[in-house]
């Protein structure tokens, strides 16, 4: 089970005083303290484990989250930023004595400019949210995760956050350009803006991915593309998961670089297409969702190439999508992936690793031996074409052997991820599910440098303090 550090006994004794400081900042509504209030805040995607935070404050403006957060830091009271609580790693899990600030009012779009291709937005703004608002002009916003019906920029920001596209398109950190941040002490600082490129240190790269450790997000300034002409979804079955594997290498070895590469076995296949009914094959172990985009020729020719890539790995079937309609289908399947596996499953764990697509195969067939091994049932979902792997370890929570032999599951499957030369994590970040894994990956020299920036950034330790590093690290060295 994840331990979490022991609450200040001074901050629970000061509660109804820090509640009530808060309440002079923010409007009565945007200030939450009663307990049966404070429940839907207690966990996240992560949901196995739960704690009700001291409060929730919801700010409507970068200057009340400034003035929050000076509150907060003069009171010595831990912050768990929070966005739309998608996190899938634990990385918006409450403390006791910590106060949440929440982001989903801070939700509108400031600033779209076409001429230059960027957007400005809040951090409560959605991810499809981007792009519905600008995709009638012919643009759209490419990183795509699963959640983005729900998850916030903001959130995207702090975990780095990819999807299905990414694959030619880039992480949230190949198309951030700007961010407006809030520090641990309520200074607010603009780092890089409308354009391709900021002087000095790379700041946005140390922020994207720092999962609310050095500072709170609550501007974005994002790239947007011009829609492509058109793409189409091919699907490609096969008899087991390691051929599915071997056919992933080599189209990327093959110099192709599809808009997607997404890869479900036998499990995730009729989970969704119980769900979805877009005509995915039953009768494979394994499936393949390859789209290209372009011109009707373009599509033509690398729908060609990848076929023949396909045929050498003796495909079950082979189906181009030949309407709008049917790769509209085929995506709604694997984007409701993560709820329709639960469908079979009280509860799952979602893993994310990322190893060399050249391992794929022997990735693959070790995760089933795992699965074997640990009794317990597994889904493959998940970003083939940058390796970026997702098992759903099928669990009961309502069976401590069961919910443990999971997590022991999990850790081992994030320890071979590492082994044949990937890391721990792709697009879900580490917050409390892989923290104690740090030492797997980074040497201990390795992580007394990452804690000298957290150290620089927030001395006290107060930002999102339980996440990222092991417990014993997770404190002020003065603590």
């Amino acid at each position: 089970m994840i331990q979490q550090p022991a609450p200040k006994p001074d901050v629970l004794a000061r509660r109804d005083a820090i509640v009530a400081g808060l309440r002079r900042l923010v409007p009565e509504s945007g200030v939450i303290a009663e307990p049966i209030r404070l429940k839907p805040y207690e966990t996240d995607g992560l949901a196995a484990y739960r704690q009700v935070p001291l409060a929730v404050v919801l700010p409507e403006s970068t200057e009340q989250v400034a003035a929050v957060m000076r509150f907060l830091h003069e009171q010595g009271v831990r912050v768990i930023p929070r966005g739309a609580g998608t996190s899938l790693s634990g990385g918006a899990l409450p403390l006791a004595d910590a106060v949440v600030i929440g982001m989903m009012r801070l939700n509108r779009i400031l600033d779209i400019d076409y001429a230059d291709r960027c957007a400005t937005v809040q951090a409560g703004v959605t991810n499809i949210g981007i792009t519905q608002a600008v995709q009638g002009d012919g643009f759209f916003y490419a990183p795509d995760p699963s959640s983005q019906l729900a998850c916030m920029i903001g959130g995207n920001v702090g975990m780095n956050s990819g999807g299905a596209h990414c694959l030619r398109y880039g992480v949230t950190a190949n198309n951030l350009l700007g961010l407006k941040i809030v520090t641990v002490a309520g200074e607010i600082i603009d780092i890089g803006g409308a354009h391709l490129d900021a002087a000095g240190y790379d700041w946005l790269g140390l922020l994207t991915g720092s999962e609310g450790q050095l500072a709170l997000v609550t501007e974005v300034t994002v790239r947007i593309l011009r829609g492509p002409e058109g793409a189409r979804a091919m699907l490609a079955a096969f008899r087991s998961n390691e051929v599915a594997g071997a056919c992933v290498d080599a189209i990327i070895a093959s110099g192709i670089i599809p808009v997607a590469l997404e890869f479900m076995d036998r499990p995730a296949i009729h989970a969704c297409e119980a769900f979805a009914h877009a005509g995915y094959p039953l009768d494979a172990e394994a499936m393949l969702i390859i789209e290209v985009e372009g011109s009707t020729a373009e599509q033509d020719f690398l729908l060609g190439r990848i076929r023949e890539i396909c045929e050498r790995h003796d495909p079950i079937s082979l189906k181009v999508s030949q309407s709008a309609e049917e790769s509209a289908a085929i995506w709604k399947g694997r984007k409701g992936a993560f709820g329709a596996i639960g469908r079979i499953s009280p509860d799952y764990l979602c893993m994310d690793g990322t190893i060399p697509t050249s391992r794929l195969p022997d990735v693959l067939r070790r995760i089933g031996e795992m699965s074997e091994s640990y009794r317990l049932g597994v889904a493959n979902i998940f970003h083939a074409g940058d390796g970026n792997l997702h098992p759903l370890i099928m669990f009961d929570a309502n069976d401590p052997d069961s919910f443990a032999r999971a997590e022991r599951f999990g850790a081992d499957v994030l320890k071979l991820c590492v082994e044949v030369g990937g890391c721990l994590t792709g697009e879900h970040g580490v917050g409390v599910e892989k923290r104690d894994l740090m030492g797997v990956q980074f040497s201990a020299t390795d992580l007394a440098q990452q804690r000298r920036v957290k150290d620089a950034f927030d001395p006290g330790w107060l930002l999102n303090p339980s996440k990222v590093f092991p417990l014993t690290d997770a404190l002020p060295k003065a603590a």
